[in-house]
């Protein structure tokens, strides 16, 4: 049967037959013009409509490009600001932009895992970057990709600026290397909401008991305001995980059920990844002369 609602409706049999003696309109248009003119107006109206239509959607979508742009490039231009007011403004440049490569490392694998709607980075002064999604994949695995792409690509750009202090000889390339190796090194500890606790979710959640050992000797070694604060939040996402991992939920069993070979491979890259990070932090370890 065919589907006759985009059909233009026939004429009425009451209509009565266009004479080609009628007299012309007062536009001058002839009997000939004056039915076309009509079809022609009431198409033209209906492709307004449809380019409004679509103009406002594309005003939406400009907008909300720009309010994730203006979010991203605000928090940065804050956290700049913060930054050079204690090492001068192209420290404070340099550290934004390693955030912003590490933070881009997790948009670009969430939406390799088919995670689409991810927010643009946001900036906290001294307290780093993040971002955030709906879902960080469809099971641990997923997790785990997702945290250890942020440090991966984060090592990349510290690399970077040790290839520019290779050709440049300036200190200032090779402290900035040391300190997005130290960033990134720090993320891989294997505690929630760090790096390294998405990745302990794919070999085993007890390697969280490690993460909130290692916070632990943080905070009584260096008794950072920040450093606690994030000891608490970790410690307290940490307890609730564990505690969701051990209930008796099949949904939590089956996101936490993944293949053997999965496991292998997340943790031979996630310890390949602490050896690299911490041999590069040795080899690009500068004594301080002030």
């Amino acid at each position: 049967m065919t589907d006759d609602r985009w059909i233009p409706p026939s004429a009425p049999a009451s209509d009565p037959p266009l004479s080609t003696n009628a007299p012309a309109s007062p536009e001058g248009l002839g009997p000939a013009q004056a039915p076309r003119r009509g079809l022609l107006s009431r198409l033209g109206g209906v492709g307004v409509a449809i380019a409004a239509f679509f103009g406002k959607i594309k005003l939406v979508l400009i907008a909300l490009t720009k309010v994730k742009f203006l979010v991203t490039a605000g928090s940065m231009a804050v956290s700049i600001v913060a930054y050079a007011s204690i090492w001068g403004w192209k420290f404070g440049v340099g550290f934004v932009l390693l955030l912003l490569v590490h933070e881009y490392g997790h948009v670009i694998q969430l939406r390799r895992e088919g995670v689409k709607d991810v927010s643009a980075p946001l900036f906290i002064p001294f307290m780093g970057a993040l971002i955030w999604a709906k879902s960080l994949g469809g099971d641990a695995a997923a997790e785990a990709r997702t945290g250890l792409a942020g440090p991966i690509l984060g090592s990349v750009g510290a690399l970077a600026c040790l290839i520019v202090y290779a050709f440049t000889g300036e200190d200032f390339w090779r402290a900035l290397a040391y300190t997005g190796f130290f960033l990134n090194l720090f993320n891989l500890l294997p505690i929630s909401p760090l790096d390294g606790g998405r990745a302990a979710a794919a070999l085993s959640p007890w390697v969280w008991l490690l993460g909130v050992f290692g916070m632990v000797v943080l905070v009584l070694t260096i008794p950072n305001p920040i450093i606690i604060l994030i000891a608490v939040v970790s410690i307290y996402q940490t307890y609730n995980r564990f505690k969701q991992f051990r209930s008796a939920d099949p949904a939590v069993r089956e996101y936490y059920a993944i293949e053997r070979r999965q496991r292998i491979m997340i943790g031979a890259t996630y310890l390949l990844l602490i050896v690299v990070l911490a041999g590069a932090l040795s080899a690009t370890h500068l004594e301080r002369t002030l």
